[in-house]
């Protein structure tokens, strides 16, 4: 196993009709307003962007997000990743019965950064952990953001 190499899952269930989850996930750009950890995005074009991110551990992770998927009927959103990680991420947001919605975020990923590189066996499971308090203070900021809209 690569230790440099991760593959991420996410599940939110979110109170709010799949279509606007989807318009609000589609605007990469505003994540900075709900998400704490999405620092800045700046567009480059209409298909990418550079994204700062940084968690609790004490680093950035800048990354070129390029679009590969955009398919509002079936609900997906996958772009590339290229920069301090390379790989892909993808949300697909489905409606449920509730008349809420379940977003699933997959990712998987090789850290390029040389620092975290070097790290990464001592520091493997620091860096799951990382990404796992990221990925619920998202949830927590996009819930929230969905009562504020």
């Amino acid at each position: 196993m690569d230790p440099n190499h991760y593959r991420f899952r996410s599940r939110w269930a979110l109170p709010a009709p799949a279509p606007v989850v989807y318009r609000i996930l589609e605007r990469v750009e505003d994540y900075p307003r709900w998400w704490p950890q999405v620092r800045e995005v700046t567009r480059t074009d209409a298909t990418a962007g550079t994204a700062r991110i940084r968690s609790v551990l004490p680093y950035d992770l800048v990354v070129v997000l390029r679009t590969r998927r955009r398919d509002p009927a079936a609900g997906i959103l996958e772009v590339g990743l290229d920069g301090d990680i390379t790989g892909r991420a993808r949300w697909t947001v489905t409606p449920v019965r509730t008349g809420g919605c379940l977003a699933r975020y997959e990712q998987e990923a090789e850290v390029r950064k040389p620092l975290l590189r070097r790290l990464a066996l001592p520091a493997h499971c620091l860096f799951r952990a990382n990404h796992a308090l990221m990925m619920r203070a998202g949830r927590r900021g996009l819930a929230w953001h969905l009562e504020a809209v």
